[in-house]
């Protein structure tokens, strides 16, 4: 018997149109399968068996997050296959700061008006990036509710699930004086400060397909760039032993981030003057006028991620990462002191 309510469809919700979705997104979700799963598509919950023969003491790390008002460029734009990988990178470069390594993905969609081929485009990007992260997308939802958001736009969130030793977990403990600050540039603005952004600029007013001086993209496509995932070549430094600790730069910048990573009594030592400052944030500071002590604590300005290295490690870090094609380079230094950053 086919799924289908004719009252329901009269009050906004087209439950033919939900079904038809999932078996759009049927093959995305399956490109993502590792061992661990268990269940199909379609089920109440999504069972994900995990393997602990090479982990004592085995500790689940989850993080969870959305994509913020960067999904209105989504909108205007009329693009919607890149988003997911935003929504996957802001939970799975939260959970490795912990040195977990993400199991498994779960995402919320919800819309006006479900759009199947639209869904499909959004979980296509989700699928993208699970397959960068190396974790399993094993189910999610998405709900039509109409009268509460417009009828072509839609909210994303999700979360994320990783596993890791615990006498391997990352934190500020093992931070010494000498430590050395290594920058992993971003790819963009990533998924935050959107707000400000958008204030800054007359996206709907045309500014979205301008071309800038500095940006080989259009503004709009120079916005959408989706967020860099740093999973497998940070794990694999992490599996050296020589990373005291990690910060994903996210809303609030090195300023408000880099210091969740450092210990008491010392003070990430930031050389400003090397940060690589990505074109559209020049742009959005002059174009808005923007202080730019108010840039570094609000955007990523050019710094997606950061590991706090042992001095004698640094060498071995690099060439990690610049095998990933990362571009890394020496940000600061780790000093004695009761303010957690500063800026020299």
């Amino acid at each position: 018997m086919i799924s289908e309510s004719k009252a329901y469809k009269e009050a906004g919700v087209d439950i033919t149109s939900g079904y038809r979705a999932v078996q759009m997104m049927k093959s995305h979700l399956e490109s993502t399968y590792t061992e661990g799963v268990i269940s199909d598509i379609g089920g109440f919950g999504g069972l994900f068996m995990p393997n602990f023969k090479n982990l004592e003491d085995p500790v689940l790390v989850s993080g969870t997050d959305g994509v913020g008002t960067k999904l209105k460029l989504a909108f205007l734009m009329d693009k919607h296959d890149t988003v997911g990988i935003d929504c996957v990178a802001m939970c799975v470069n939260d959970i490795i700061c912990s040195g977990a390594s993400p199991l498994f993905f779960l995402d919320y969609i919800a819309c006006g008006k479900l759009d199947p081929m639209r869904i499909s485009q959004i979980v296509s990007g989700i699928a993208a990036g699970c397959r960068e992260a190396g974790c399993a997308l094993i189910g999610g939802e998405t709900a039509e509710m109409p009268g509460f958001y417009p009828e072509n736009e839609y909210d994303l969130a999700g979360f994320a699930v990783g596993m890791v030793s615990k006498k391997k977990i990352l934190d500020s403990s093992k931070i010494q004086k000498g430590d050395v600050i290594i920058a992993l540039p971003s790819s963009g603005v990533h998924s935050n400060g959107f707000s400000l952004v958008r204030k800054v600029f007359d996206l709907e007013g045309g500014d979205i397909d301008r071309y800038y001086d500095g940006l080989n993209r259009s503004l709009g496509e120079t916005l959408l760039t989706p967020t860099k995932i740093y999973v497998k070549p940070v794990l694999s430094a992490i599996e050296t032993g020589l990373i005291r600790s990690a910060a994903h730069i996210t809303g609030g910048g090195l300023i408000e981030n880099l210091p969740r990573s450092i210990g008491n009594g010392f003070c990430a030592k930031i050389f400003e003057n090397r940060i690589k400052v990505l074109p559209i944030f020049k742009l959005i500071e002059e174009k808005g006028k923007i202080s730019h002590r108010d840039m570094l604590n609000t955007f990523n300005m050019g710094v997606g991620f950061t590991l706090v290295v042992s001095k004698e490690g640094v060498d071995s870090v690099l060439e990690i990462m610049e095998k990933a094609r990362l571009n890394p380079y020496i940000l600061g230094e780790i000093t004695e002191g009761e303010e957690k950053l500063c800026l020299a």
